[in-house]
């Protein structure tokens, strides 16, 4: 399991999933619309070679890698991006269920 975080979002890739996927559309994703922060390290995404800043330095949130792993490979990505407040909010609404957003 791969975390890091950008500046505001927060990026998860099971990277178990990713030694079956025949794509790597993650790496062509980033490389295209980013820039270039996933590299492949043993068949899977990695950030290991930039330090804790420069991931956060170099971070555009663009979720590209998301969106082609669950499009075109294996649905390894999860991005989450918290939203100061939003719990509160829906709370006041009576929208926020008990098992969510928490």
């Amino acid at each position: 399991m791969l975390e890091f975080w950008e500046r505001t979002i927060k990026v998860t890739i099971d990277t178990s999933k990713c030694s079956e996927c025949e794509t790597k559309a993650c790496i062509d994703a980033c490389k295209k619309f980013a820039r270039g922060m996933l590299q492949l390290k043993d068949g899977v995404p990695s950030v290991a070679h930039l330090s804790e800043d420069e991931v956060q330095r170099r971070g555009t949130e663009c979720l590209a890698c998301e969106y082609e792993c669950w499009f075109r490979g294996k649905s390894a990505i999860k991005i989450d991006v918290p939203i100061e407040g939003l719990d509160e909010y829906l709370r006041k609404r009576d929208l926020l269920e008990d098992n969510t957003m928490q």
